[in-house]
């Protein structure tokens, strides 16, 4: 859609002063910072002079020559290559003599760069480094615009333009065909060897009026990526620090690091300072993010009632080799708060890690060091573990096993608590150290029969040994066992039968099949000297129903005999849509496993599970999936939603209910509802919005809604927003926000607290 801006100059023109305070004053900051290039990779200038010996290449309707006074005319079509220059016009005359070329009637000249001119007459000096142009237009790589009366070339690097408009946008322009917006200015000079345009006697014109001139402005050109200078600022206003304005600064110091500062300057609480280096070198790269404030005023509830808060956090990723690499990330904060209550991150949980990654081919490798900390005040961090190590190994062998595929994973952690966790389910019990090494080797081998059975059997020989201390349990006297190392060999078969049934018709295209898995294991045994740190989470429904093993750890092993039967439908629509279906149930047989109330599986006849997909067209999509009690056919999960994209409207909508598990980490019955809405009203406006509210709790947890403007050039929205989430000091957050782009030029965002 091209957007014609006619119909909405009445509201704009009421938005530009704001509009031009917000974002004007900043556009000609300094490209934002690319990530620093490595040392030895350095880009070279792109020579604008063609090596000496290059050949000038000439296509025209007519070309003829003086010998007298050295001067070739070329008419009709002409077409110069010289170099990576591109020369076209309607005539050209060349001085031999002087040198000199002359170009008239719709001159195009490309230069090496990338840069187009566009002129009425050219005159090209010395090889191409010198020379004028009249009533000209320079069609930046950026897709910006130059347009000047006269322009004249020096020393193959200077080009000065007389009576400029510089502007991004092309189809973005009002009733009379003036741009959205542009800036006018007396003279402008473009100095290729700083790769930076320079303004003299500005006039910024917005929707066709002037209404900001300073008497100097600079900006760089399409080439630069990183420089030093301001960036774009950001604007808040909070009631906990008042007015609050970032102003950051880029700095430049090497091609291979650079260093942002970042203050924040706020009414209310003092400067917040903060800095961020960042470096690249021959292997990897790193970055370190700091900041810190004394706070003014300390009248806040806790943790915020002090005067120094701050945080420091480190990030970095180095390549070994191929096939290796190792990193780190870590954040050190003076209280929980801090990063929210200053917009620094919305983290609620620190996870500081040190890891080595290896991969090849299918192999895979990861060994870590972990440290956790809730930011929370529910969080209790004498519970929060420290990892010390975490290494997980997949090996997948190359060559068949009778006639089957053989892999060994293996995964080894050893991690430690100040205090135990108690809890009134076992599933959650945790000791103060734990260490577990698990060894799983598995195999598998597909078959297929001539009638279109698939048929999968497989087996798993799995052994583990687990030394626990500390570890929660009503039954032992005292209430705590002290250490307990506890071996297992759990050994698990299973066949794998796949049937599709394909058939054609009106309707589509239709598979059909069955699946049914019968698969025996040994009892899992000594769950209470094992505790559970990485098996705690259970969603049981389609996607988990033909699982192996349903636990999402290895700290807990499905054992018993059953059976797991259903089917998997598919239809594809002749116009390209789809319905897609599941639907099944498990059977436990024999033995015993280890899931309790709330999982879906702890009875001989687990939940149905089912889940639909149908999406008749592309724009629109149904989804819907559940878990519902085999006898009563109560449902205990559901989650449903449809997606919709056609012409200006986009939206989804959503629901989720589903019954507390407690014995699974999930201690309260969730039950939400959600949606997205983006409505293009035309000429390049839209209004948008969206909402997230808990049915369970009867309230809302997000909202938002807003109005939008975008066009090649210029992008606007204004939108008001709620967030109800708080934790002590930081409190539930209403806020208008406006963010403002000039394209090429720069943008700022500017917000209310309410």
């Amino acid at each position: 859609m091209t957007p014609a801006v006619g119909g909405t100059v009445r509201l704009l023109r009421w938005w530009a002063p704001l509009v031009l305070v917000a974002g004007l004053g900043l556009a000609m900051a300094p490209a934002a910072p690319a990530l620093a290039a490595t040392p030895g990779n350095k880009v070279r200038p792109e020579l604008k002079t063609p090596p000496s010996g290059t050949r000038l290449h000439v296509e025209a309707s007519r070309i003829t020559y003086d010998a007298r006074s050295k001067i070739a005319t070329a008419t009709g079509r002409v077409i110069i290559v010289y170099g990576k220059y591109v020369l076209v016009a309607s005539k050209v005359v060349y001085d031999q003599n002087n040198d000199r070329m002359r170009a008239e009637g719709e001159v195009r000249l490309r230069e090496p760069g990338g840069n187009i001119l566009e002129a009425d007459i050219a005159q090209l000096e010395n090889k191409f480094r010198d020379g004028f142009a009249a009533h000209l237009r320079l069609l930046l790589t950026n897709d910006a615009t130059i347009t000047a009366d006269y322009a004249r070339r020096r020393d193959g690097y200077l080009t000065v333009y007389d009576r400029v408009t510089y502007t991004r946008c092309k189809t973005c322009v009002t009733k009379t065909g003036a741009p959205l917006w542009q800036i006018r200015s007396v003279e402008a000079t473009y100095d290729e060897n700083e790769h930076t345009i320079y303004h003299r006697d500005v006039t910024f014109e917005f929707l066709g009026l002037p209404v900001f001139w300073t008497p100097y402005l600079s900006h760089p050109d399409p080439t630069v990526k990183r420089r030093t200078g301001f960036l774009i600022p950001t604007f808040a206003i909070s009631k906990d620090y008042g007015f609050g304005m970032e102003v950051p600064y880029f700095i430049n110091l090497a091609p291979d690091y650079d260093l942002t500062l970042r203050p924040l300057f706020t009414t209310g609480q003092g400067p917040l300072a903060r800095a961020v280096w960042r470096q690249r070198t021959l292997t990897g790269q790193y970055n370190i993010d700091a900041a810190g404030i004394y706070q003014l005023d300390t009248s806040l509830p806790p943790p915020g009632d002090r005067h120094f808060r701050g945080f420091v956090r480190t990030e970095g990723e180095f390549s070994i080799n191929d096939r290796w690499t190792w990193g780190w990330d870590g954040t050190l904060t003076s209280d929980d708060t801090f990063m929210r209550k200053y917009n620094i991150s919305n983290r609620t949980e620190i996870e500081n890690t040190v890891y080595l990654t290896g991969l090849s081919g299918r192999n895979y490798m990861r060994a870590e060091v972990l440290q956790y900390r809730g930011l929370l005040s529910t969080d209790d961090n004498d519970v929060f573990p420290a990892v010390l190590p975490h290494i997980r190994y997949s090996y997948v062998h190359d060559t068949p096993v009778m006639g089957g595929e053989v892999s060994l994973d293996t995964s080894i952690y050893s991690l430690y608590r100040n205090d135990p966790v108690f809890s009134p389910f076992s599933t959650l019990d945790k000791g103060t150290q734990q260490t577990r090494a698990v060894t799983d080797l598995h195999w598998q081998r597909r078959m297929v029969s001539s009638g279109g059975l698939v048929v999968m059997p497989f087996a798993d020989l799995r052994s583990d040994i687990t030394i626990a201390e500390n570890l929660p349990d009503p039954t032992v006297p005292g209430g705590i066992r002290s250490t307990d190392t506890t071996a297992r060999l759990l050994p698990t078969i299973g066949l794998d039968m796949r049937y599709p049934f394909v058939r054609g018709d009106a309707l589509g295209a239709h598979v059909f099949t069955p699946v049914a898995q019968i698969i025996a294991a040994t009892n899992e045994t000594d769950t209470g000297q094992i505790g559970n740190e990485d098996a705690i989470g259970l969603n049981f429904d389609h996607t988990s129903l033909f699982l192996h093993d349903r636990f999402t750890g290895y700290d807990r092993f499905e054992g018993g005999t059953r059976a797991n039967v259903g089917f998997l439908y598919n239809l594809m629509l002749p116009a390209g849509g789809f319905v897609r279906t599941a639907f099944g149930e498990s059977f436990h047989m024999a033995g015993d496993n280890s899931f309790v109330t709330g999982s879906g599986l702890d009875t001989p006849k687990s939940d149905l599970v089912a889940a639909v997909a149908y999406q008749p067209a592309e724009a629109l999509r149904f989804y819907w999936q559940g878990r519902f009690d085999q006898t009563s056919l109560a449902l205990n999960s559901l989650e449903t939603g449809v997606d919709f994209n056609y012409g200006p409207l986009s939206m989804s909508a959503n629901y989720l209910n589903i019954d507390a598990e407690a014995a699974y980490g999930r201690p309260l019955a969730q039950q939400q509802l959600w949606a997205t809405a983006d409505l293009a009203v035309g000429q390049g406006w839209k209004v948008f919005g969206g909402f997230r509210y808990d049915l369970a709790l009867e309230r809302p947890i997000k909202n938002l809604i807003g109005i939008g403007y975008d066009c090649d050039c210029f992008a606007f929205k204004l939108y008001y927003k709620e967030d109800y989430t708080s934790d002590r000091d930081d409190l539930k957050e209403r806020a208008v926000m406006m963010s403002i782009e000039f394209r090429t030029l720069g943008s700022a965002t500017v917000g209310s607290g309410l």
